[in-house]
């Protein structure tokens, strides 16, 4: 029973009617998949191919890569186009909403460059 409360009073907080308990856990049902951040990242220097993102990417699989791109289109942070070519091409790129994001994905290559040089 005490533990139904505090989970209760949890909920009750200023995101609660979100249902978040936070803003980071928002944040992280964006872009917590596995590759994401990876592939923002490397959208952030502009258009990718598919085929590119794959060499970007190199530990994602083919379906792991296309759910992820899937989930962030979905998202709206990254934008999809195919071009009706033999054979097919399909680019992608950030939204403007996705370029919301640069500045922090900037933060955290700064970040992991700090702790590479610091081990």
């Amino acid at each position: 029973m005490k533990k139904n409360k505090e989970i209760s009073a949890q909920r009750r907080g200023k995101f609660s009617r979100t249902g978040y308990t936070s803003p980071i856990d928002a944040t992280l049902e964006v872009i917590g998949g596995k590759y994401k951040v990876a592939i923002l990242y490397h959208l952030c220097k502009g258009v990718q191919r598919f085929g590119e993102l794959r060499r970007l990417v190199p530990l994602a699989t083919q379906r792991m890569l296309t759910n992820q791109l899937r989930e962030l289109e979905s998202d709206k942070l990254i934008h999809r186009q195919v071009f009706a070519e033999v054979p097919p091409r399909v680019e992608y790129s950030l939204t403007p909403h996705g370029k919301t994001l640069v500045p922090v994905l900037k933060a955290l290559c700064n970040w992991g460059k700090l702790r590479i040089a610091s081990k």
